[in-house]
């Protein structure tokens, strides 16, 4: 069990439930981690290509919230709602995402941040509470190319080579 109270299946069970994304980053995992840190930095980096956020409320502490609105390209704004599950710096961050706390399709991410030389590779692993769900995040959302452009966001954010710069 997780410290949400729903249980997260491990292994083949999960499979068809998940997504899976990852990337190299330039820079060592402290500093990757710190990007999630402080809403200062997520508001530079957090999402795909084209959307902004807006905070209500942020604490980065296990149990804690950020409650958010994305705000698309075409201006529909989509609620966001973070509770901090698990977090081991500069290891290993565990969220539960959905558009409210009590929002019964929300899913959890685990996030873990590894050395690779002097860069980090982050895995961003996402598992939803059914294959259904999943697979709507995927066809409507575009889920697995928005994770990708997230993740090339935040590599851009903390290397200081996109046009949002300024973890260092």
């Amino acid at each position: 069990m997780s410290g949400t109270g729903r249980e997260v299946r491990t292994g083949p069970s999960a499979a068809d439930r998940e997504i899976v994304i990852d990337r190299i980053i330039d820079a060592p995992p402290e500093l990757v981690f710190e990007a999630f840190t402080e809403v200062r930095h997520l508001s530079q980096w957090w999402g795909p290509e084209g959307f902004t956020t807006t905070t209500r409320s942020f604490e980065f502490r296990e149990g804690a919230v950020w409650d958010f609105v994305m705000h698309g390209p075409d201006g529909t704004d989509y609620p966001e709602w973070i509770t901090w599950t698990e977090i081991v710096p500069p290891e290993r961050i565990t969220l539960l995402h959905g558009e409210s706390g009590d929002d019964p399709n929300s899913f959890e991410s685990f996030l873990t941040f590894a050395p690779d030389g002097a860069a980090t590779r982050i895995v961003m692993r996402t598992v939803f509470p059914t294959r259904e769900l999943r697979d709507q995040a995927v066809e409507k959302y575009g889920a697995i190319e928005g994770g990708r452009q997230t993740l090339a966001g935040l590599a851009a954010y903390v290397t200081g080579t996109g046009r949002k710069q300024g973890i260092h």
